[in-house]
């Protein structure tokens, strides 16, 4: 299991947000923490202790007043700390060259792939071409209905059919370098991980997988790494001291270190 960082840009700014609450309408969500600092310096906090893998996401939707600003931002982080992170939002097989061409070392693409409430293997075979396995990660961030996890797209605020199975990551892994997946029902409340969820994805682990969602104590890595089974990444947003939390960076990074030895 490794930390992977996030910088959440919403509005022009670095941002930590609870999930359910983002809205395209008046581009508003629930705010957790809104920082004075740029997606620059947050990529230099990162670099210095080489750590990669972690993902910027734009949070506005392209048609958004905010979106360039946006794009501004994670522009900055990547000129800042090249091939130390992916970008995702807003992506399409039309802009994600550009997305590289900036330093990004992936793409990470949700509502492209899964439109209209299905897979679009149109799109998905579209941008494959454009940029190869080796620079996309498919966002499979979903939310819990009838006790089932299903994929949701358009900043999380749409279902769609297509629920997390084995069956659907190993068809999926075909296309994809990673997966990023945030259970969006308790991202950003700081109130535990999705044990269910985690436990699914824990038994799979063909290829790396980053979770993100609720992780807010030493007692919830415990958690991701006994059901994860190891083979889960992990993101901590809102819970992190960086982001006005509870839980010390440094803290963070040795607490994995020491899981990874025993």
């Amino acid at each position: 299991m490794e930390f992977r960082p996030c910088i959440d840009i919403h509005n022009g700014k670095v941002k930590q947000i609870v999930g359910s609450s983002l809205r395209d309408k008046g581009d508003e969500a629930e705010e957790n923490f809104v920082s004075e600092l740029d997606g620059a310096y947050y990529a230099g906090f990162y670099k210095k202790d080489g750590i990669k893998g972690g993902h910027i996401i734009l949070l506005n939707h392209r048609d958004s007043e905010y979106y360039e600003a946006d794009k501004a931002q994670a522009f900055s982080a990547l000129h800042g700390y090249p091939l130390g992170f992916q970008v995702g939002g807003g992506i399409t097989a039309e802009n994600a060259a550009e997305f590289l061409k900036e330093g990004a070392s992936h793409v990470v693409v949700t509502s492209y792939v899964f439109s209209q409430g299905e897979i679009n293997y149109k799109n998905l075979e579209k941008i494959l071409r454009e940029v190869g396995k080796e620079h996309l990660v498919l966002d499979l961030s979903c939310r819990k209905k009838d006790g089932e996890y299903y994929i949701v797209t358009d900043r999380w605020q749409k279902f769609t059919q297509e629920k997390i199975t084995e069956s659907l990551l190993e068809e999926l892994s075909s296309y994809a370098d990673e997966f990023l997946i945030h259970a969006v029902d308790v991202e950003g409340r700081a109130g535990g991980i999705e044990t269910g969820l985690v436990n699914l994805l824990g038994n799979w682990g063909k290829i790396p997988v980053t979770y993100a969602g609720g992780v807010c104590s030493f007692h919830d890595l415990d958690k991701l790494y006994q059901l994860g089974k190891g083979n889960l990444h992990v993101t901590i947003g809102s819970a992190l001291d960086l982001f006005g939390g509870n839980m010390k960076y440094q803290d963070v990074l040795n607490y994995i270190r020491n899981l990874e030895r025993k």
